[in-house]
């Protein structure tokens, strides 16, 4: 087997002194070593597919370079958990590792999760929930750089930035999708009244129907749930024993899982998707949108981009560069656009219903 090489061995391939490969790939060498002197060592250090041992870096620089990641449920969710995964990318392409740490929806375990991470020296920590909510910050969290993706802060006076998806625009970009194929009569069965997301969503049908000067019908539009359950019982309220001329023409519905229930709703009535009805979902759930017949036209939630944001933020407070080039970015709140993924249960509004 092939011995690692040393810095030692780069400072023999340069020609120069092994603390002037330290200074260099150290990132102190301006001003501490000529300029052609460090052009050799980089180029040695290549060569030799050499770099610092960044455990021995940190020691010295008495730093940690680990950044602690908190979750509601989102480490065991197989749908939020891109988030983190985003997260680490940006964290591990930047020389540091992530340590997450799941309270199962225990909101006492809040504190005593961000007080383990900061026993451990984390340099900043990022609090992450599995579906857009507002947090009762851990106090913790105020004592080192800290960010919060997919939730805010509920105190009255936020104290934490927060990187969360778009949903107003998310909500308008799926309304327009059905209006540019005609479609003017769109029933939304919505999630929940007090779920953070749904009302924001709503308020995006809302606005792309006043964007085109077109009336919204309010019995159109019914909060439900996030279930196939919710997704069913609102879509049999909507089209059940109603005349072909009087039911909508498209459904939009408050998740994917919504979404399959009111597949399963149109099925039920020997309706057909999306000939006689156009559905639209909300998440681009895997294993689940993509998979549906037909596919499920939906839109994506950025998980990743979100989880890429708030880590980018975060090390920006602890470094001092980067930059998200992603995100729109308003005071402590930055939106994160979500993506209209067209596939097969959306089409041209049916012959006369224009």
């Amino acid at each position: 087997m092939n011995r690692k090489a040393t810095a030692l061995d780069v400072a023999k391939l340069a020609g120069v002194s092994r603390s002037a490969v330290s200074l260099v790939l150290n990132g102190r060498g301006e001003g501490n070593v000529a300029p052609e002197s460090q052009q050799r060592i980089r180029e040695a250090a290549a060569a030799l597919n050499y770099s610092p041992n960044k455990i021995a870096l940190s020691l010295r620089n008495q730093r940690s370079r680990v950044i602690g990641i908190v979750s509601d449920h989102v480490v065991v969710s197989a749908f939020d958990g891109n988030i983190i995964g985003g997260a680490d990318d940006v964290a591990r392409s930047r020389g540091f590792v992530t340590v997450a740490m799941d309270t199962e929806f225990d909101a006492a375990r809040d504190e005593s999760a961000v007080e383990t991470l900061l026993d451990r020296q984390v340099e900043g920590l990022m609090y992450v929930t599995e579906g857009l909510k507002p947090l009762e910050v851990p106090p913790g969290m105020l004592r080192v750089p800290s960010v919060l993706a997919n939730c805010f802060d509920s105190a009255p006076a936020p104290a934490l930035s927060h990187v969360i998806p778009d949903e107003v625009r998310g909500g308008r970009e799926a309304a327009n999708h059905l209006l540019e194929l005609g479609h003017r009569d769109i029933a939304l069965v919505a999630g929940p009244a007090e779920a953070s997301a749904a009302p924001l969503r709503v308020a995006g049908y809302r606005e792309a129907y006043s964007g085109r000067h077109l009336p919204v019908r309010e019995d159109r539009i019914s909060f439900a749930g996030w279930d196939i359950d919710d997704g069913f019982h609102g879509a049999m309220k909507l089209l059940d024993g109603v005349s072909p001329a009087e039911r909508p023409t498209a459904i939009m519905a408050g998740n994917d899982r919504v979404a399959i229930g009111v597949v399963l709703a149109a099925a039920r009535l020997g309706l057909n998707v999306p000939g006689d009805l156009s559905i639209m979902g909300y998440d681009d759930e895997l294993h689940i949108a993509d998979t549906m017949v037909p596919a499920l036209t939906t839109m994506a939630l950025p998980h990743r981009e979100m989880g890429a944001a708030a880590m980018t933020q975060l090390l920006e407070r602890i470094e001092g560069d980067g930059g998200s080039e992603t995100a729109r970015v308003d005071g402590l709140e930055t939106l994160v656009p979500c993506r209209l993924i067209i596939r097969e249960s959306t089409a041209p509004v049916p012959a006369g219903r224009s």
